[in-house]
């Protein structure tokens, strides 16, 4: 395969793939805010029930997390699987 037909595709693709990635970042900063208590300071208080929730699932392996934890993962993934499978279809003769 020529290399500067794949460089250009995953250069191309680059840009949709962070436009994904800033939407689930986004998203995820919106429910934080949504959860937590905006304080005096203009900073953001996050309950202790979500604290622990949280630190629980971010020091966990992927193998280790719940089945429905592991789907909540999978549905961020399918947003960019489907990208990167045009991306790799555009690129077959």
């Amino acid at each position: 395969m020529d290399r500067e037909r794949v460089h250009a595709a995953l250069e191309g693709i680059l840009e949709t793939l962070a436009s994904i990635e800033h939407e689930r970042w986004s998203h995820w900063q919106r429910y934080m805010h949504s959860r937590g208590e905006l304080q005096p300071d203009g900073s953001m208080l996050i309950p202790a029930d979500l604290t622990l929730r949280w630190t629980s699932q971010m020091t966990t392996p992927y193998s280790a997390l719940t089945d429905t934890e592991k789907e909540s993962d999978r549905e961020q993934v399918r947003k960019y699987l489907v990208h990167i499978r045009d991306a790799i279809a555009a690129l077959e003769p």
